[in-house]
């Protein structure tokens, strides 16, 4: 009973936090050099809570815009349900879910705009290290905090070198694995070296997808924080799983 009580608060956080991420995707999808999106596409202003950032993903003329909250709320929720099932009632599940809208609105960012914004990663790195910090303190923790810590420093030098050596890697995803260190790294350094790999084995498959479908070509450009993202998320649950 316990366990499908936690299950069912996972999902609707999911839930909940997945339908206010399509207009806060929405705005900060915008090229570096430009500004913060504050109308809709048809050019209304955002209106809503907390100077426009919050509330859902319609303009005051009724338009809507961003991706579509029911499927944004709905991964959002799935990812929410699969992590509850997993980690059970163990303290760092509560950090995962506080992470998970904020994983799902970067790759919804990258996903559109191809960019990782300083604003998101860096606070939610900052918040991996000391949420996970909490919860190591905790009885009945699954992890450690210090194999966490390694695990961010290490994995974002790792990917600083390939900045340095890649043209096609972006210095955000060097700001994401700062957080992606840190998850993984909270299970052990097994589970940073699986999520890392199924990261790249992800991206991999889609730019195959791309160059077989004719949508792309080996020159091109994809959007690689999302498949880091699930490659985590499925290192996550394997750690999960194996406590």
């Amino acid at each position: 009973m316990e366990t499908l009580l936690i299950i069912a608060a996972a999902a609707l956080w999911g839930g909940g936090a997945g339908v206010l991420i399509p207009r806060l995707a929405y705005r900060f999808s915008v090229p570096p050099e430009e500004p913060w999106r504050s109308a809709c596409p048809a050019g209304h202003p955002l209106t809503g809570t907390g100077g426009g950032w919050l509330g859902r993903a319609r303009c005051a003329a009724g338009d809507t815009f961003g991706p579509r909250a029911l499927a944004v709320a709905f991964a959002t929720a799935v990812v929410g349900v699969l992590l509850a099932a997993a980690t059970g009632a163990r303290p760092e599940l509560v950090v995962w879910l506080l992470l998970v809208p904020a994983g799902v609105l970067l790759a919804a960012v990258d996903f559109t705009a191809h960019r990782l914004p300083d604003v998101l990663t860096l606070p939610l790195a900052a918040a991996a290290i000391v949420l996970l910090g909490v919860a190591s303190l905790l009885p009945d923790a699954g992890g450690s905090w210090t194999s966490a810590l390694l695990g961010s420093l290490i994995l974002g030098g790792s990917y600083f070198v390939l900045f340095l050596l890649s043209k096609g890697f972006g210095f955000g995803d060097v700001k994401l694995a700062l957080v992606l260190g840190a998850v993984l790294g909270w299970y052990g350094w097994a589970v940073v070296l699986l999520g890392t790999f199924a990261g790249y084995l992800l991206g991999a498959l889609y730019g195959i997808v791309l160059i077989v479908t004719g949508r792309g070509s080996r020159k091109t450009r994809i959007p690689f924080g999302p498949f880091l993202l699930a490659g985590a998320f499925a290192g996550v649950l394997l750690g999960s799983c194996t406590r």
